[in-house]
């Protein structure tokens, strides 16, 4: 197992299943503020807006990898580092698929 793989195993996967909750709660802010009707899109828009936003909003993705950059310890960011790209990329599709998966938990009111 490669360098990058077995962080986002070891590291990457338990801090967004432990951090869950936030991702949704902070998806939700996202979308009320940018006063997106995402209630009412379909499922397959959903998930397109969820790709895109998370692809092309800089500030958002920046602060969805912060959040998860916040929860490594010295050594875990010591080691992240010279991977930074890598694993940020695997991040935001780790996230991309997370959110995906719970559209249900999405809605408003929720």
């Amino acid at each position: 197992m490669s360098i990058p793989e077995q962080i986002q195993n070891e590291v990457l996967r338990p801090i967004l299943k432990a951090q869950n909750d936030l991702f949704i709660l902070l998806f939700r802010h996202h979308v009320s503020k940018r006063k997106v009707n995402f209630d009412n899109y379909s499922p397959e828009d959903k998930v397109i807006y969820i790709e895109k936003t998370i692809r092309k909003d800089i500030n958002f993705r920046s602060l969805l990898v912060g959040t998860v950059v916040g929860h490594f310890t010295p050594e875990q960011y010591e080691t992240y580092r010279p991977l930074e790209e890598e694993l940020n990329k695997r991040i935001i599709n780790m996230l991309i698929k997370r959110l995906c998966s719970q559209l249900e938990l999405l809605v408003a009111n929720a």
